[in-house]
């Protein structure tokens, strides 16, 4: 079940999940291109530098959703989730998330001396470490 509570960006962490959160946009990085893994196909990726007043985070953006998105434009962001790339938080809005642009922005200023993707985390595994184990290739007969 998806909450329909906002929440405030300082208020999110590595484990955040059915994020629902109004941000305005502050910059974008330049676009690039990144191929997928599983079907080799390319896909184009930016970061927008997002947040309210109570801190900010960098907020990945794929392929279409790229020009949807401007510098000083508000979001209604619902859906969303946190992940880590590289031990540095960012917001998603990946395939089960949206947004909208918001005409009269509820946010004045954007605090980006908070900045939670400036923060380093400890990355856990995807698949835990398996011990190396030795194997006899000894014939048994």
């Amino acid at each position: 079940m998806i909450s329909t509570d906002f929440v405030k960006i300082d208020e999110l962490n590595t484990e955040s999940r059915e994020v629902n959160t109004i941000v305005k946009v502050v910059s974008k990085t330049a676009v690039r291109e990144v191929y997928s893994k599983k079907d080799y196909s390319t896909h184009r990726v930016c970061e927008a530098l997002v947040g309210d007043e109570t801190a900010s985070i960098l907020l990945t953006l794929w392929d279409d959703n790229i020009e949807k998105v401007n510098e000083e434009d508000t979001l209604k962001i619902e859906n969303g989730y946190v992940n880590l790339f590289r031990g540095s938080m960012r917001l998603n809005i990946g395939r089960y998330g949206s947004f909208d642009k918001v005409e009269e922005s509820p946010i004045v200023e954007v605090n980006t001396g908070n900045n939670l993707s400036e923060k380093q985390y400890e990355q856990r595994r995807r698949y835990p470490r398996v011990p190396y184990q030795r194997r006899s290739y000894r014939r048994r007969y």
